[in-house]
Order: structure tokens, then sequence, then C-alpha cells
């Protein structure tokens, strides 16, 4: 590996969610990002709003909300707990659909979920996996609009796309046709994330009003799939699942009592030595 341009953390500590930035200290009322927590039954919840061209510049990413909820381990909650998760998770949708399609989704309106991923390798399986619970009803207003109207509900579409190694056609490509044959009002994609630390993994959603470059997560960006790029709303949810090595390898050195001021070289004697 060639590690002449590791010259500062930045270089190898990767991350996909909004709350590890470290540069949150400086996201105020003025900086154009502003960084907020608050906590709702027990749920602590984080928001980013990028505001200008300027706080995108800043945070890193696109004008837009970033909201991150912090679930732990979830999977250990009382059912009172997990109730609040849920709720939280409903309103960061809501939050995040509504600033990027500029009003509610309501009884009719028509919704197309997208999993993103391989449901080959457990790390990137969580878009098709949640593709699979997604209960499909836009055909039923064709083939039964009584049914249909009795159901209040969005005519939801789902897709699973899977990845480029797989089918030889860009996810966008597909999601691209799936959009022109369906006319979403908005389009909901769930994938898998990258993150700056081990705690984080399946322990954090990200809800954000923003698309996504498939892929991003491993260093193997896609073409996009945005609102410009789609033509609808688009919005994110993304569990992180995976962790870069050169960030593990950071970790482990910052732990080993090492100087992180001059971090790179020692991680450059670690992968020249093996």
């Amino acid at each position: 590996m060639n590690t002449e341009n590791i010259d500062a953390p930045s270089s190898y500590l990767r991350t996909d969610l909004a709350c590890e930035s470290e540069l949150i200290p400086k996201m105020v009322p003025g900086s154009g990002a502003v960084y907020e927590e608050h906590e709702t039954n027990g749920i602590k919840v984080a928001t980013l709003t990028v505001e200008n061209e300027e706080g995108a510049r800043l945070a890193g990413r696109p004008i837009g909300k970033y909201i991150t909820i912090f679930c732990g381990r979830n999977w250990i909650y009382s059912e009172e707990l997990r109730e609040s998760l849920t709720e939280a998770l409903l309103n960061a949708i809501e939050i995040a659909v509504k600033s990027a399609a500029g009003k509610e989704i309501s009884a009719g309106d028509s919704v197309l979920v997208a999993g993103l991923g391989n449901r080959n390798l457990t790390a990137d399986a969580i878009g098709p996996l949640t593709v699979d619970g997604i209960t499909v009803t836009r055909h039923m207003k064709t083939i039964d609009p009584q049914m249909f109207s009795s159901m209040n509900c969005a005519a939801v579409g789902a897709s699973a796309p899977g990845v480029l190694a797989q089918t030889g056609v860009e996810t966008a490509e597909i999601l691209k046709s799936a959009v022109n044959s369906t006319n979403p009002d908005v389009m909901i994609l769930v994938d898998a994330l990258a993150a700056r630390s081990c705690d984080r993994l399946a322990a954090t959603i990200q809800v954000s009003d923003q698309g996504i470059n498939p892929g991003s997560g491993i260093g193997n960006r896609r073409e996009a799939i945005t609102k410009e790029t789609m033509g609808v709303p688009v919005i994110t949810i993304g569990v992180p699942t995976v962790v870069d090595s050169s960030t593990l390898v950071y970790d482990a050195l910052q732990q080993g009592g090492f100087d992180t001021r001059n971090i790179s070289h020692k991680l450059q004697e670690v992968l020249e030595n093996g």
C-alpha cells in the first residue's frame, strides 16, 4: 500500500455519519451548519442542519438535514424503550420526507422504497432485508381500488436492485427506470454505512433528506442517487455496518499511547511491516 500521502488523520478516518465529524464543535449558529442533540423518552437524537454552501464546506456534506438516532444495544431494550426508538425513527423519517418533498406523505400518495446492497454479504444486506419486510400496496390501487381505498395508506412499491457486480447495471440506472415507471412522490433508500467507531455498528441510525452514492462506505462510489439524478425527492435511512481497516489501525495506535499528531508515521510503519 502506498502511504506517501498519509499526512493527516482525515486521510484514513472515514465515516458516513454526521454525528462523527471532528468539526462538530464548530457547527454553531452562524456557521452555516448547526449540530444539536436532545433526548426524548430515553432515546438520544442528534440533528445536523447544513444551511448553506459555507456550512456544506464545514460539514463536508450537501445542504440538508441529517438526523442520527442513537439506539445502542437495542436488542436488549425493554418493550417500552423499543416503542420509544420506533417513535423516534418514525419522527425522523417524517421530518426528512417533509424536508425533501415539501409535504407530508398521505394516503394515496406514491412511495418507492429501495433496499441498496448485496444480500449475500452480511455487512451489506440491510437494504435488501429491509425490503423483504415492506408491505407493498401499489399494485392494489389498480387490482382492487376499493380495498386499497379502505386501507387508507400510500401506494408503496419496493425494489432491491442488487449491486453492479451482480447485475452489470448501475443501481442508479435500475432505480431511474423504476421511478420513470411508477412516478413516486418520494423515494426512500435504505443502505449500509461506514462508521468511525465500532461502537456505532448496528447501534446507530441516520436519516437524511439527501440521496447517496452506493458503495461509498467501502470506497467504491457508484453513480449518485439523488433528487437531481432521479427527478423525485430522495431520503436515505442508513445503518453503519462496517468500519474501515485504516480506522481500526488508527484506534489501535491511539490506544497504544502513540502521539496522534504524528500518527501518520506510526501508521506507515505498521502498514509497511504488515
